[in-house]
């Protein structure tokens, strides 16, 4: 074989070689998960860091401007602003515990739901807008809730709503944001579905 034709064979050679480079570089990014990526976490820190600011803003100024036990009406006969304390979770459950179990308890739950949080947004694909907004949503008022149990051992509820002598019992703005990601997961769940596998398009 000449030099001419040697040299030609390794131009071939490499040039196959790139090829293949390239083919296995860009099958390893079709491979990837479409949620990969820093974006979806800032996304649901800054929805969770929002609500925590607004939940902690409101129960200030109802700590300064209001009474303990003080209602405001805002709508006769359907919605107002009743300061109250609960000392357990919702609906007032494990409020008649005492705080040496309350205190861990609940920092324990919180503790658990924002690891679920955030390995429930770590397998979400950064597409799928409507799970990860309701991650943010039920982070930011888990930690609402649990700012108030270090720092008063209770929580600030002033929202009621009520029909005549019946309450719903009072809740605040970190409560209303969790039943919102809550429902806004079962939406997700039940309602949006994510892109077609390739693979199961193409069987069919």
């Amino acid at each position: 074989m000449t030099t001419k034709g040697v040299a030609s064979n390794r131009r071939l050679s490499r040039t196959g070689e790139k090829r293949s480079a390239s083919g296995s570089h860009s099958l390893q990014k079709e491979q990837e998960r479409p949620g990969d990526g820093p974006g979806k976490y800032l996304l649901v820190g800054c929805i969770a860091g929002v609500i925590v600011l607004l939940d902690q803003w409101t129960k200030l100024w109802v700590d300064a401007d209001m009474r303990l036990y003080q209602s405001i009406p805002v709508i006769d006969g359907f919605f107002s602003l009743t300061y109250v304390r609960n000392s357990g979770a919702a609906f007032s459950m494990f409020a008649d515990f005492p705080a040496s179990f309350r205190k861990p308890f609940f920092m324990v739950v919180t503790i658990v739901a924002v690891v679920g949080i955030g390995w429930f947004t770590r397998t979400t694909p950064r597409e799928d807008k409507l799970t990860l907004v309701a991650c943010g949503c039920i982070l930011g008022g888990a930690l609402g809730n649990a700012i108030d149990r270090l720092a008063y051992g209770s929580v600030i509820d002033f929202l009621d709503v009520f029909v005549g002598d019946w309450h719903w019992p009072a809740f605040n703005v970190a409560d209303a944001f969790i039943t919102t990601g809550v429902i806004l997961l079962l939406l997700a769940g039940f309602f949006v579905r994510g892109p077609e596998d390739p693979a199961e398009g193409s069987s069919h």
